[in-house]
């Protein structure tokens, strides 16, 4: 995942900040609990296909 493109993207439900999970594939925004795949290489920033987390997903916590 290029950096450069990590710094623009923002959730699209709450404009905040994202967590690059490498080894998962996903983007991960802590405020929503939500995490937006990524999916050959491109980030799939739509709300219907990201997972819901719970409050205890070790995602959360790093």
């Amino acid at each position: 995942m290029d950096t450069k493109l990590l710094d623009i993207l923002a959730c699209p439900v709450c404009k905040g900040p994202l967590q690059y999970a490498k080894p998962q594939q996903l983007l991960i925004c802590r405020a929503d609990r939500l995490a937006y795949p990524i999916r050959d290489g491109i980030p799939v920033m739509l709300e219907d296909d990201a997972k819901r987390l719970e409050p205890t997903d070790p995602l959360l916590q790093n």
